[in-house]
């Protein structure tokens, strides 16, 4: 293995659109959803394990779930573990790490990837993520992996490949946010346009410079603390100033401007796993297209829903057709899957109405 090689795994989000199951004390990456007895941030670090060092494996989170990371990944070092004392989206998150990393390790190539992703074949992905840290090596790049798409997705954002460079990788002509449906149908059938993975690769010394290019507000934030990284002291500064960083997206910060952005193009069974209509897609069925989440259920002239209940609570239900029931503890949902987009708006509504006691 390359010691120049490193992961970040973005672990800090609280997935409320898979609410209620996700909630804020324990988001959708902590949870195991297919029984397999590894939650989606140990799959995130089993299928990255042996491709970079286990010391370069960095993993970045709220402040909260630090000790959820030591519980289900107790192999990694308290230094491995960079803590947020606020939520600031994927581009301050991302800018931190590369600081940390570069003062480690100055010639570090980094990928970055976020905890709670599916992958179905694993061999094609590691293999795909080697090729992706060797197509960087020499070269001052920004790459992202592009999933060839099966469906016309509305909730994933969308790149278009422009000039092909070699292999499987060729320059990003355009970036397009979640479309809808019509569109979502064009570019699936131009063959030009691939999922965003939201998985990238860089040098730390490429990203550090786009991100003073297109954002100076955040990298101002983070190089003011320079004699900080790599020491005791680099959380107490952290602490002080990652507030003052705007909460936007490396996509919209970073990937949608610069000049020297690539993509790979893959295929190894890639899914967000953002929502519970893909939970739904990725769980076995029974014959008439229900899926029940380790619990107990009756359903009757009932089709293509999922049904998700923790503890030992036994559902009855007839005349369902495409619902997600879900219920934990103290809520329980009941939305018909084709309206799952909305889910954050109804969390939203909830913290409204009744605050954080139920989120």
């Amino acid at each position: 293995m390359d010691n120049n090689r490193y992961c970040v795994i973005m672990c800090g989000g609280v997935g409320s659109r898979f609410w209620p199951f996700s909630k804020a004390e324990k988001p959708k990456q902590f949870i195991d959803f297919f029984g397999t007895g590894r939650s989606l941030l140990q799959m995130a670090y089993d299928r990255i394990e042996g491709i970079v060092p286990k010391d370069n494996i960095i993993l970045i989170t709220n402040e909260q779930y630090g000790s959820l990371i030591k519980q289900q990944l107790p192999q990694i070092k308290e230094d491995q573990i960079l803590l947020e004392p606020a939520r600031r989206n994927t581009a301050p998150c991302i800018a931190w790490a590369a600081h940390h990393i570069k003062a480690i390790n100055p010639n570090a190539k980094m990928m970055v990837a976020p905890s709670d992703h599916l992958i179905i074949n694993v061999e094609k992905f590691r293999d795909s993520v080697i090729d992706a840290f060797d197509f960087i090596e020499n070269r001052d790049a920004l790459l992202t992996m592009g999933i060839k798409p099966s469906r016309p997705e509305t909730g994933y954002g969308y790149i278009q490949v422009g000039e092909h460079i070699e292999g499987n990788f060729s320059a990003v002509k355009t970036f397009t946010e979640k479309p809808d449906e019509d569109l979502a149908r064009v570019l699936l059938k131009s063959g030009e346009f691939f999922w965003n993975s939201g998985m990238f690769f860089w040098s730390a010394d490429s990203i550090l410079k786009a991100l003073n290019a297109s954002v100076p507000e955040i990298s101002a934030v983070f190089e003011q603390g320079q004699e900080y990284y790599g020491t005791p002291r680099e959380r107490e500064y952290i602490n002080s100033h990652f507030e003052a960083c705007p909460s936007i997206s490396i996509d919209y910060a970073v990937m949608e401007k610069a000049p020297n952005v690539f993509v790979e193009t893959v295929d190894f069974g890639w899914n967000d796993l953002g929502t519970w209509r893909s939970l739904y897609d990725h769980s076995p069925k029974n014959l008439d297209g229900n899926v029940t989440q380790k619990c107990k259920a009756l359903m009757f002239n009932s089709h293509n829903n999922i049904i998700a209940i923790k503890g030992d609570k036994l559902v009855v239900a007839s005349g369902l057709e495409g619902y997600i029931v879900a219920d934990v503890d103290d809520a329980l949902l009941i939305v018909p899957m084709e309206e799952e987009q909305k889910i954050k708006l109804y969390v939203n509504e909830v913290k409204s109405k009744f605050g954080d006691k139920y989120l």
